[in-house]
């Protein structure tokens, strides 16, 4: 039953769910919230979505990716998110099948799946899931794999429409797409052992090979905006083409921007300032908008949670 859905749990951060030190609105805690999405999908997307030029041209990865192996990243993700389905089932913070925000999300991702394989071959094995969990964060995310959740609080505090869903999602799934956890793993393998060679070489002290992490740090940093970027631009694709409003990439942000009051500057976080995000969109959507025009549009909408069913519960009760 749905009003077994508990909506303020406390559910353990997922490792791989997003980089460490993340500090956006949307990404500033992880949690988890299970279908998996049907096999017919991937088989309905044809090939006309697995050779889709639009969306190639946004898919290169980094070679840090094969610093690392794909299968053992894919392997750890989906053992973390069984986990922490364990612990929000537990918690009665699952959402039901049964429950208006599970098929809200079911449907959309359905939409945008299979445009999926015209980015990466490697998402035709993946097992889609998507979850819907009963925290108050703001918080979604894609793990390696096709990991999908949502938390309770980003739908009904934000009270976000299908089209801002949808930019959410498409954003979540272009990191995955993108391979942007491997990355950063292989980043950091290379930074580190380069560090650690420089240090014997050169005999440096203990304050010397900390400023010299600290300066591979900063660029880890640097990268983190990039894949923000990078996933932002991609994620903008994917939801058009599912016939979702592009240009609820710009409102989503402005409800983003006013709920992160506060936030550390553009140059001291590892991801672009709401400000720069808008304008980044903004500058796309001469590219993205005709896409979308052309996009078969969802036969169905569905409207965010009660607002009033957000609130936590108060203590004791």
């Amino acid at each position: 039953m749905t009003h077994d859905f508990v909506t303020d749990a406390p559910i353990a951060e997922p490792a791989l769910a997003h980089a460490s030190g993340c500090r956006c609105a949307l990404h500033a805690r992880r949690r988890l919230g299970g279908a998996l999405l049907g096999a017919g999908v991937l088989a309905a997307a044809g090939p006309a979505a697995a050779q889709d030029a639009d969306l190639l041209a946004e898919c290169k990865r980094s070679g840090f990716t094969k610093v690392v192996s794909a299968e053992q990243i894919e392997q750890a993700a989906g053992q973390q998110y069984r986990q922490m389905l364990q612990q929000a089932s537990s918690q009665k913070a699952l959402g039901p099948v049964e429950h208006p925000q599970v098929k809200r999300l079911r449907y959309i991702a359905d939409r945008i799946v299979p445009f999926t394989l015209g980015c990466n071959e490697r998402a035709r094995s993946w097992r889609w899931e998507v979850n819907l969990i009963g925290s108050q964060d703001l918080n979604a995310f894609c793990m390696p794999g096709g990991k999908i959740a949502f938390y309770y609080g980003i739908l009904a505090r934000l009270q976000l429409d299908d089209d801002e869903v949808a930019m959410i999602m498409g954003h979540e799934v272009a990191h995955a797409l993108l391979e942007h956890a491997r990355e950063r793993m292989g980043k950091t393998m290379a930074t580190r052992g380069a560090i650690e060679l420089g240090a014997a070489l050169l005999g440096l002290n203990n304050v010397a090979r900390t400023a010299a992490d600290m300066g591979g740090r900063l660029l880890t940093l640097q990268f983190s905006r990039s894949d923000e970027s990078e996933a932002d631009g991609l994620g903008l694709l994917l939801a058009s083409k599912a016939g979702y409003n592009p240009r609820a990439g710009v409102t989503l942000w402005q409800k983003m921007l006013a709920a992160n009051k506060g936030a550390p500057p553009q140059w001291l976080s590892t991801h672009p300032s709401g400000q720069t995000r808008i304008a980044d969109m903004q500058a796309r959507m001469p590219r993205v908008e005709p896409l979308f025009e052309r996009a078969a549009k969802p036969g169905q909408r569905f409207s965010p949670p009660d607002p009033k069913a957000a609130a936590p519960k108060p203590q004791g009760s």
